[in-house]
């Protein structure tokens, strides 16, 4: 196991220069100069606009503004916005946060409705049960997620007035941030309506973000389900008198759950993707809603940064699923 996880790692890193490398080139092919955005309708003097390139670098030759940027990025350092003022890696845990609560909440509500719904359609394979399921799931893998945001905003919080339209919390309650977790924060603060107000606004977000991992957990479910359920040791299981649950829950999923944790964690980056445009649509102060408003700006190490902060946490999940393989199938530990 230890020699695996040190050859994982070693992959690990020129998958993160790679990164960096596309992330620091794509953006600087985006139109717009950012040294001109920064003085808004004003007109800016050729000197001022070579004065302030070359405080921000932008005068150097762009390999060596690279090599620069990932010296930094080795010492711990994504650079400085120059919109804000304030470090990146600043800026960006005090958002995670709020993306990490509602990416956890939309892959929560995925997995508790998209494995036991893909468990049901494989036992009844072929039923109406199964295809109602599975055509749900096809819907909900196929609805873009601005058409889905907006739609719900529109019935749920628009006519029904069920939940708010964005946000985190209402404005009426105010109390210090101790976790950044809205929910936790909320029932810490003891004042009364918090926690529902905050689980009231992150309802909508939540199953926006989590339609589309559902649908595929669920599929993914079936699929691996089925190919179990056909082998020996479940029939023989089943000749034993054992009883259903026993059969399916125990000698079957645990079998069927090593491609389906390989679809959860590879699900991880999708939400992460999503996110920018759910937090978009609901004003969700999170790292997506950061990043679309950076390109706007074309804050460069904001979106850089972003970009190689958010590929690193998309690699360390995929290595823990990796390593979580040894749990569920001890066959598979050496």
């Amino acid at each position: 196991m230890f020699r695996f996880l040190l050859g994982r790692l070693a992959v690990l890193v020129p998958t993160f220069i790679g990164v960096s490398i596309i992330a620091f080139s794509f953006i600087r092919l985006l139109p717009g100069d950012p040294v001109a955005l920064l003085s808004g309708e004003r007109v800016m003097s050729p000197e001022r606009h070579a004065e302030i390139s070359h405080q921000l670098g932008f005068d150097r030759h762009i390999v060596v503004q690279y090599l620069d940027y990932l010296w930094g990025v080795l010492r711990g350092d994504f650079g400085m916005s120059i919109v804000t003022k304030k470090p990146v890696i600043d800026q960006f845990l005090e958002l995670f946060p709020a993306t990490v609560e509602l990416s956890l909440c939309a892959i929560i509500f995925a997995v508790v409705v998209g494995i036991p719904a893909g468990v049901i359609a494989a036992i009844k394979r072929g039923s109406i049960l199964d295809q109602l399921i599975m055509g749900t799931a096809l819907v909900g893998f196929s609805m873009p997620i601005f058409w889905w945001g907006l739609l719900l905003i529109i019935v749920v919080s628009g006519m029904l007035q069920w939940t708010p339209v964005s946000g985190r919390i209402s404005l009426m309650f105010f109390f210090p941030s101790v976790t950044g977790f809205m929910l936790i924060d909320s029932l810490l603060s003891g004042q009364e309506g918090a926690f529902q107000s905050a689980f009231s606004h992150l309802v909508l977000p939540t199953i926006v973000l989590g339609t589309i991992p559902l649908a595929v957990i669920a599929r993914q479910t079936r699929s691996a389900m089925l190919e179990v359920l056909s082998e020996d040791y479940v029939r023989t299981a089943r000749a034993k008198g054992l009883p259903t649950f026993r059969v399916v829950g125990i000698h079957a999923l645990r079998n069927a759950m090593i491609p389906v944790v390989t679809t959860i964690g590879l699900q991880i980056g999708v939400m992460l993707a999503g996110a920018i445009l759910t937090e978009t649509i609901f004003s969700w102060p999170g790292i997506g809603k950061w990043m679309v408003d950076s390109v706007f700006r074309r804050d460069y190490a904001v979106i850089q940064g972003g970009l190689l902060i958010i590929a690193a946490v998309i690699m360390l999940v995929n290595l823990a699923v990796d390593l979580l393989y040894g749990l569920i199938n001890p066959r598979i530990r050496h």
